[in-house]
């Protein structure tokens, strides 16, 4: 009893240390945003280089001495599931909204910022172990962000031609981070071993992931509100984070597994939407400014959210 503990206080206080590191580089983001020493237009350049290069080499340099485990299975399905679940939600409780808000409010239910949010809170907590378990939920969850919430975001459009299937599977092809999972799984149940070369350029390149992807949080940080968005605001936050909440409850309940697995499962139903959805939006035509919003106030909320929940429980 005494041993478990003293994990737990191991674990809270680790991240309780991540946690002000974070919020201290996100700061450093949004006041160099405000200084003019960098702009939010940058946030692009900088998300093009966290998924098509950091983040990959993150998932290459942890998942390069991975030893698949059956128990690990219930983390891809969890992610690809939870999206899912939340998706069926958000049709059914949003189904009265006006067209113009419908797709956009029902596009950002599913799916969870893994690579941006919550990889540098565990790199920094669990290291290269911590990235294994919620990379696991990210393969899973990859398909929702950029499969299922793309083909829910064009279909609940207000036009006549009908939806694209083949633009959704674009969308998942092109995606580099949900390639090298797919590499790295082939490469494991094969058991053919990555070029030691390729990992340690992937171990030095995913050093600045955390730092950059904290920064790119910073940048897109804003707390201008327009009240007109607030009824919305609220209703999409109940829905969201009730849901999550409710999943969370009897999965810490009734749910045997590991607590490692549990911990990472609690702390994905807590997290943000994906960034992805702000240019989803702008293809689509939705509205732009909303998105932006919801994604700072569900990044705010999960901050605490994912405090709160760490010290409570473990």
């Amino acid at each position: 009893m005494k041993e478990r503990e003293w994990m737990g206080w191991s674990v809270v206080s680790a991240f309780n240390q991540q946690f002000i590191l974070s919020v201290i580089i996100i700061s450093l983001g949004f006041i160099f945003k405000k200084m003019g020493l960098l702009k939010e237009t940058d946030g692009a350049i900088i998300s093009r280089l966290i998924f098509n290069l950091t983040l990959p080499a993150l998932i290459i340099a942890s998942f390069s001495q991975l030893e698949l485990e059956i128990s690990l299975i219930i983390l891809i399905i969890a992610g690809f599931g939870f999206g899912l679940i939340l998706a069926l939600i958000g049709i059914f409780v949003f189904r009265k909204e006006p067209a113009s808000y419908k797709g956009v409010l029902i596009m950002m239910i599913p799916g969870m910022n893994i690579g941006l949010f919550a990889f540098p809170l565990v790199e920094g907590i669990w290291g290269a172990e911590g990235i294994k378990y919620f990379g696991m939920l990210d393969a899973g969850n990859a398909f929702i962000v950029f499969g299922l919430t793309y083909l829910l975001g064009n279909y609940y459009l207000d036009r006549d031609e009908p939806i694209k299937f083949s633009h959704a599977v674009k969308k998942l092809t092109n995606s580099i981070p949900l390639m090298v999972y797919l590499i790295v799984f082939v490469f494991k149940i094969l058991s053919i071993p990555f070029p030691n070369v390729v990992v340690k350029a992937a171990s030095v390149i995913s050093g600045a992931n955390m730092p950059l992807s904290l920064l790119l949080l910073g940048l897109y940080l804003s707390f201008t509100f327009d009240r007109r968005y607030l009824s919305r605001l609220i209703k999409y936050l109940v829905t969201r984070y009730g849901a999550s909440l409710f999943i969370g409850i009897l999965i810490y309940f009734f749910l045997p597994v590991s607590e490692m697995i549990m911990m990472t499962l609690l702390i994905g139903l807590c997290l943000p939407i994906p960034l992805s959805v702000i240019p989803y939006a702008e293809e689509f035509k939705y509205d732009h400014k909303f998105v932006v919003m919801v994604s700072n106030v569900t990044i705010l909320t999960s901050f605490v959210l994912i405090w709160l929940m760490t010290n409570l429980l473990f």
